[in-house]
């Protein structure tokens, strides 16, 4: 169980280190900037899903959202500041539990204020090609992409851990998304249907539109 001084130190050392927050802004930044150009696209594509691309943010937006939890932990090691923390909480799970709440918590808030934010500044670019969203499927976009965020945070958080590092976990973490689903895709088959981003993509789309097989987790 994780008590309530671990999980204060915890919170004091994310916002005690500037590139945390300045991680956080660049998730909202990037997200809404690039759902923003989206919306400005050419929707003239018979399969053009507005939703979809509304929220195409998310798709970039993640690898800062990756660097903040990679940071959040190897910040740590980096600095040697493992040594005191496991000296004040020698119980590993429950430092690690606080960690992870503390990486968890501000990416979740900060993924459904971004995926909102990315929502609104797309509609406004692609005008009546958004009339048909329903406000159902704007809500199940908007949680389902700020959910993605966390989680993908909390991942990369994870493999920093693992590995002691965030510059290993940016370097095989970043590539992978970017380069195995994207570029060996459609080579691979449906096996890159499960991968955390291909799998992230269904709340962004409209029901009967989902891309991934995996979709039917979400509901």
């Amino acid at each position: 169980m994780v008590s309530t001084p671990v999980l204060h130190a915890e919170w004091i050392k994310l916002l005690s280190l500037r590139s945390l927050c300045g991680a956080l802004f660049a998730v909202f930044a990037a997200t809404t900037a690039f759902s923003a150009l989206a919306g400005v696209s050419d929707a003239s594509d018979p399969d053009f899903d507005p939703l979809f691309t509304a929220l195409s943010g998310v798709m970039p937006g993640q690898i800062a959202a990756i660097a903040f939890g990679a940071l959040a932990v190897s910040s740590e090691y980096h600095s040697g500041g493992i040594r005191l923390s496991l000296a004040a909480v020698p119980q590993r799970g429950r430092w690690f539990a606080a960690k992870l709440t503390v990486v968890a918590v501000p990416a979740l808030v900060v993924g459904l204020v971004t995926a909102a934010a990315a929502l609104a500044a797309a509609r406004a670019g692609l005008g009546s090609a958004a009339d048909g969203l329903t406000a159902g499927e704007q809500v199940r976009g908007v949680v389902g992409c700020g959910i993605y965020l966390m989680l993908m945070a909390v991942f990369a958080a994870g493999l920093s851990a693992l590995f002691r590092s965030g510059v290993a976990t940016l370097s095989v973490l970043v590539p992978f998304i970017l380069v195995v689903s994207f570029v060996i895709g459609d080579a691979a088959g449906s096996v890159t249907e499960f991968l955390p981003d291909r799998a992230g993509r269904w709340p962004c789309t409209r029901p009967g539109t989902e891309p991934s097989a995996p979709g039917p987790g979400w509901r």
